[in-house]
C-alpha cells in the first residue's frame, strides 16, 4: 500500500487539529511517501519560516533510518557517534528528535513518516501520532 495524498492531507488536517485541540504553539507538518519524497505539507500561521526544513528533518531520519524519533534520540544519546556518522551520509538532512514518526500500514510495512515541529518534540511527536491514526494507519514515534 502507498501512502497517497488522501491520507497525506487527512493526516495534516488531524495533526493541525490536536496540535489546536492541545493548545500546542503553531505546527508545520510534512508527509514523505517511502523513499523520502514531500507528499504534503502545512505551516501554520506564526510558525516560523524554517521549521519546513526542522519537519523535513525529524521525517527524513525516521523514513532513512527506520525508526521513530524517539528511537534516533535515545541512539544518538548512546551512541553519538552513530548519529552524527548518519547525518553526514544524509548531508546533514536528519533531526533526530521526537516529532518525527514513522507510517505503517495494516501489514506493519512502512510506507512513509511524518514531521512535526513548533511545539516542544513530545508534543509534536503527540500531534503527529493523532494524525497518523486518524487516517487509519499506524504510527511509530
Amino acid at each position: 500500500m502507498a501512502l497517497t495524498i488522501r491520507k497525506a492531507r487527512t493526516i495534516v488536517k488531524a495533526t493541525l487539529a490536536k496540535g489546536r485541540e492541545l493548545e500546542l504553539k503553531p505546527l508545520s507538518v510534512v508527509v514523505l511517501d517511502a523513499g523520502g519524497h514531500v507528499i504534503a505539507f502545512e505551516r501554520e500561521d506564526g510558525a516560523s519560516p524554517g521549521r519546513f526544513d526542522i519537519a523535513r528533518g525529524k521525517a527524513y531520519g525516521a523514513i532513512m533510518l527506520g525508526m521513530g524519533g524517539t528511537a534516533q534520540m535515545a541512539r544518538a544519546e548512546n551512541q553519538a557517534y552513530f548519529m552524527a556518522a548518519m547525518n553526514g551520509l544524509f548531508d546533514g538532512k536528519v533531526v533526530p528528535v521526537p516529532g518525527g514518526v514513522l507510517v505503517r500500514d495494516a501489514k506493519g510495512a512502512v510506507i512513509g513518516a511524518v514531521g512535526v515541529t513548533g511545539d516542544s518534540s513530545e508534543n509534536d511527536a503527540a500531534a503527529a501520532t493523532a494524525g497518523i491514526e486518524a487516517a487509519r494507519l499506524t504510527a511509530e514515534a
